[in-house]
């Protein structure tokens, strides 16, 4: 039973990660399950949900393996740490304080060129793997998964020696993107393209707020770190030994 404790954590924390960050802005694959699922119904938008799924999954296998060995040091986790914080910080006032529902970033833009040279190399047809190519063609979900890959295995939620915890992470993952974009797709296609412009203003405001809790809990979390690794720093008489310290010599 000892054994599968940490396996069903690193599931459960790929689980809910998956699930909050997927709604989490509003990017480019929800816009267009929402516009495609208006248009041509339930079917067509879970099938772009479902592709859009398979390759965060992907990007997300890609970040525990291939980065494992580099986010396991110290002074790497601790980077990536403070890197998430400035980063989600920054996504969410630029999402509470945005105008449109569309906010340009640089990195959108890069993700952009990437994402129509994919779709003009594949021209995907159908609604699969034209959730699949956006996806591929979006670096900040890559970026996402390998600062979010460094900050659970700081924290211990992911073993990173252990290949199975890395896997029910994953399967984790897969679940919670399938349920997120499951739950859109029915939605929109329930709603018959009722979702308004200022409806999803609306959310992405709600985005931007949820984006600065999470930041400012990633910020109190490398604070309260800071403050213990302060407290007990360890003085030269703490360092030796009892037996030690009594073989120092001493000055009569």
């Amino acid at each position: 039973m000892a054994d599968t404790h940490p396996i069903l954590l690193a599931a459960l924390a790929g689980f809910f990660c998956s699930l909050i960050f997927s709604s989490i802005p509003f990017g480019p694959i929800n816009l267009t399950i929402l516009n495609e699922g208006a248009q041509r119904g339930f079917r067509w938008a879970l099938l772009i949900g479902l592709g859009a799924a398979a390759m965060e999954t992907i990007y997300c296998a890609f970040s525990f393996t291939s980065f494992s060995a580099i986010l396991d040091h110290g002074i790497v986790q601790a980077f990536m740490q403070l890197f998430s914080f400035v980063f989600i910080l920054f996504l969410g006032f630029k999402f509470l304080l945005a105008k449109s529902v569309h906010v340009p970033t640089q990195l959108n833009a890069a993700s952009e060129k990437i994402e129509t040279r994919i779709e003009q190399k594949f021209r995907p047809h159908s609604a699969f793997t034209t959730g699949f190519a956006r996806v591929m063609g979006n670096l900040g979900v890559l970026l996402f998964w390998i600062v979010l890959a460094a900050n659970l295995m700081a924290r211990d939620l992911v073993d990173a020696d252990a290949f199975a915890a890395k896997a029910a992470c994953v399967g984790g993952v897969a679940l919670g993107t399938s349920t997120w974009f499951t739950l859109l797709s029915f939605g929109v296609s329930r709603r018959h393209g009722q979702m308004g412009e200022k409806t999803l203003l609306r959310l992405q405001h709600f985005s931007g707020i949820c984006l600065i809790i999470f930041a400012l809990i990633q910020g109190t979390h490398i604070a309260w770190q800071l403050a213990r690794h302060s407290r007990h720093n360890p003085k030269i008489e703490y360092i030796l030994a009892p037996s030690q310290t009594n073989n120092l010599p001493k000055n009569n």
